[in-house]
């Protein structure tokens, strides 16, 4: 007996998806990922020529007979070319949470082949626009050097401040929100469990400087559960965090069938066709 891959979501989102309406969305921030997360994420890697690989795992009973084992299928990896950068999609895997949300993807990056650690990752939850994780996978492939770093944070909240977004009062050379101040970027203390290559971002203080890392998180309603959130170890470099944050606070529309809950109110919609 075999499990689906990845149960939340239907084998083939068409079939359940076929009867809805399309709506140019906006603002994409708000607009979540239509329910299709994975394959997003999956059809820009692929076009990107990188490879996938899928981990099984499997449970057996003393004496249970071969039709009765039970297969779970429950990780996809896929593989840059040069083996330097892979996307994890860990949501049927029991991932840890950013804030209420578990971990749907997780993107990593090494110097060199002979690493057997990742120099950084980066954390994506359900929810999060498959638009924006596109655009940061898209810079992260074009990079020769996948973790070395070749911009400064300023990069990340100009970009934004140039779709309109405001820098904060308090921290603005570390943090900027949307207009409506429903979606936040900033650069700061890294939440628990994010991993990072850097030995000095492992052995620093808490409140030390090396452990800041880039944050983004959209928040409907003050208090109210996240839409999504998403953490950059400390090391991922400036501008892959300004590719995904350009995305992300894009003006343009993206198509839609279906809304979150919490923000379905504030889309702005209009029928694709």
């Amino acid at each position: 007996m075999e499990a689906p891959l990845y149960p939340d979501f239907p084998p083939d989102p068409s079939t359940l998806r076929g009867d809805l309406p399309a709506f140019w969305v906006g603002p994409r921030h708000l607009a979540g990922d239509d329910g299709r997360l994975y394959d997003a994420v999956a059809d820009t890697l692929a076009g990107l020529g990188w490879r996938s690989l899928t981990i099984v795992r499997g449970r057996r009973e003393p004496d249970e007979a071969e039709e009765d084992r039970q297969v779970l299928r429950s990780t996809v990896l896929h593989i840059s070319p040069d083996a330097l950068r892979w996307a994890q999609w860990t949501l049927a895997d029991e991932p840890f949470h950013l804030g209420e949300s578990p971990i749907a993807w997780q993107i990593s990056a090494r110097a060199t082949v002979g690493s057997p650690l990742a120099g950084w990752s980066a954390y994506f939850t359900r929810e999060v626009p498959g638009e924006a994780v596109a655009g940061f996978l898209v810079a992260l492939d074009a990079r020769d050097q996948p973790a070395a770093t070749l911009a400064g944070p300023e990069l990340v909240l100009d970009t934004v401040a140039a779709h309109g977004w405001l820098r904060d009062i308090d921290q603005p050379q570390a943090a900027a929100a949307d207009p409506t101040f429903t979606t936040h970027i900033g650069l700061g203390t890294v939440p628990p469990l994010i991993q990072d290559g850097d030995p000095n971002v492992l052995a620093a203080d808490a409140d030390d400087a090396g452990w800041a890392g880039w944050q983004a998180w959209a928040e409907p309603a003050l208090g109210a559960p996240c839409l999504w959130a998403v953490s950059f170890s400390a090391s991922v470099p400036h501008d892959l965090v300004a590719a995904f944050a350009d995305a992300l606070s894009s003006t343009a529309p993206v198509l839609r069938r279906v809304l979150p809950e919490a923000t379905r109110e504030r889309l702005l919609r209009a029928p694709a066709g």
